[in-house]
């Protein structure tokens, strides 16, 4: 599936795209096979630490495989429901969501988990799907708008920074946390 994914998108030039870098934390929420994780690992290297939450336990395994065949040592792979998860405080310069927001029985709690894992001035980013008809992709009445993604998203206590179609199939919404905003509740 991943190579037929690689076909419509290419995650190391999104990766890149929102500013990932060297020795960066980046806390893939809801994806633990390892599509964005482990270009995510390769991006950060050594200094820099990749966590994957999923709560499919084969899934995880998967990237724990991949991560090995790589020898990847920066990744941590954590079985966990997002909306119960927070892998940690305040550790994230980025939390990525890569076409699964809408996926989430409370997506509101697991952006609010996000504001809990964010650095002070970590980036929040959903990548997903456009809430229109296409050849691949989920149905789309379980797809969220841009709009209404960018309002749960602000809702949460989150700053729009920017939000754009990519591609064909795909919009990407990036936040930053609210600057009056010191409750991570």
């Amino acid at each position: 599936m991943d190579r037929l994914r690689r076909i419509w998108e290419n995650p190391e030039q999104i990766l890149l795209h929102i500013g990932l870098n060297t020795g960066m934390t980046f806390v893939d929420v809801g994806y633990g096979s390892g599509f964005f994780s482990i270009p995510a690992a390769e991006i950060v290297g050594p200094s820099g630490k990749v966590i994957s939450v999923d709560i499919n336990s084969k899934a995880i395994a998967l990237l724990n495989a991949s991560a090995k065949v790589k020898e990847l040592r920066n990744v941590e792979a954590i079985v966990g429901k997002a909306e119960n998860t927070v892998p940690c405080s305040e550790c994230g310069d980025i939390v990525f969501f890569g076409t699964v927001l809408h996926d989430f029985e409370d997506p509101k709690q697991v952006l609010s988990n996000a504001r809990k894992i964010l650095k002070p001035n970590g980036l929040l980013v959903d990548l997903d799907w456009k809430k229109e008809r296409g050849v691949i992709g989920p149905p789309l009445s379980i797809r969220f708008d841009k709009n209404f993604a960018a309002q749960m998203i602000t809702e949460q206590g989150f700053e729009i920074v920017s939000s754009k179609d990519l591609s064909g199939f795909y919009y990407i919404i990036k936040a930053i946390l609210k600057k009056n905003d010191k409750s991570k509740t």
